[in-house]
């Protein structure tokens, strides 16, 4: 596998304020996938970073210390470790433009174990007839893009939508992990993927994301401001909120528009500092995790992002150090990230309103770069 020409060299003194970054945090975050790929490697990006040739790096990553913690005391000696394993490599867009940075969280919401007057709003488990679809079982004529469908007497088809489980389509399957108050709250879970629950019985649990009923995410900033109800460029989770509290009577005409539904299961929250496990299998870390293409870009690669006008992120321009370990279905083409911000109410503030150009450099093991500048 040779690297993809989308790869362009370059060397760390290039990066826009490489040197001031945290380097240590972003390496604490890196090795959690460090460890992970012991049980289990990553799958290597169709751009032709191979996950075999972060060994070094990796094994480095593990080396053994007091408890267990980060081998390094300080952000000289990480900024090191990435400089001396990695070459830095800005990544071009498909269309020639500037990348795009946007942001995600994990809510935190009230829930109740049982329905009630109150809590109403079902999250759900993956329903024993949901299967994966993939070119061995899919039928003549389905959708290609469906990766689940229904299992049926006559084969799989299309599983329901989103507007037809709201309506009752899996109604009596005991499907309910827990009740929440609001749809709007329900839904915006839907879109992160995870949550964590404060229960009423006074449990704190996590729900992540499990499966989907396949069809195409469609986001409701989108539909809102296609048919005019909010200006594209003002676009924000908190404005789509807005929008929906003005108009209650309007919130299935929108949401049933996106006809993809996500299914969650339990899990549990064993550090409240960290984010939920995530599609690489590790924890993910506030300000550190990044979501990209999986089809392109390999678990675990480093990128060093520079979005100059996102100031959410600690009030000054957004120059970090981010470790790929999530992906998600909006995610998509080599320049496109999503930063996790954290949990509760003040990451979503920061995640909701992200929308950022940003330039992308991946971090490539020195292995796979001939002539590697340093």
């Amino acid at each position: 596998m040779s690297l993809s020409p989308a790869f362009s060299e370059k060397t760390f003194d290039e990066l826009p304020g490489w040197t001031e970054d945290d380097h240590l945090a972003a390496f604490v975050a890196l090795r959690r996938s460090a460890f992970h790929v012991l049980t289990r490697p990553y799958r290597s990006g169709t751009l032709g970073v191979d996950f075999s040739a972060f060994a070094q790096a990796y094994a480095e990553a593990r080396a053994v210390s007091p408890a267990n913690r980060s081998p390094f005391s300080n952000r000289k000696q990480a900024r090191d470790f990435f400089e001396r394993n990695f070459v830095p490599a800005h990544i071009a867009s498909e269309d020639g433009r500037a990348g795009l940075v946007t942001g995600f969280y994990e809510p935190v919401v009230e829930a109740s174990p049982v329905r009630t007057e109150r809590f109403v709003v079902p999250l759900l488990s993956r329903p024993a007839d949901l299967i994966d679809i993939d070119d061995a079982n899919r039928p003549s004529g389905m959708d290609p893009y469906l990766a689940f469908g229904r299992e049926t007497p006559a084969g799989p088809i299309e599983y329901f939508d989103r507007g037809e489980i709201e309506r009752g389509a899996l109604r009596d399957k005991a499907l309910e992990i827990a009740w929440l108050a609001d749809k709007v709250d329900a839904f915006f879970i839907h879109v992160q993927g995870s949550a964590r629950l404060a229960m009423t019985d006074g449990r704190l649990c996590r729900v992540t994301y499990a499966a989907k009923s396949g069809q195409r995410f469609t986001g409701a900033g989108k539909i809102l401001a296609a048919s005019g109800e909010i200006p594209l460029e003002k676009v924000t989770m908190q404005s789509i909120r807005a929008w929906f509290k003005a108009h209650p009577d309007r919130v299935d005409e929108i949401l049933w528009q996106n006809r993809s539904y996500i299914f969650f299961r339990e899990a549990a929250v064993e550090d409240l500092e960290l984010g939920p496990i995530a599609a690489a299998k590790v924890p993910l870390t506030p300000g550190r995790s990044v979501a990209v293409d999986r089809l392109l870009h390999t678990f675990g690669t480093p990128f060093y992002i520079d979005a100059p006008s996102l100031m959410a992120f600690g009030k000054k321009p957004f120059r970090r150090l981010m470790i790929a370990q999530d992906t998600g279905s909006a995610i998509t083409g080599p320049a496109r990230g999503d930063l996790f911000a954290g949990s509760g109410d003040a990451a979503g503030e920061i995640a909701g309103v992200v929308r950022n150009a940003a330039d992308f450099y991946a971090l490539i093991p020195r292995q796979l770069v001939s002539g590697a500048v340093s």
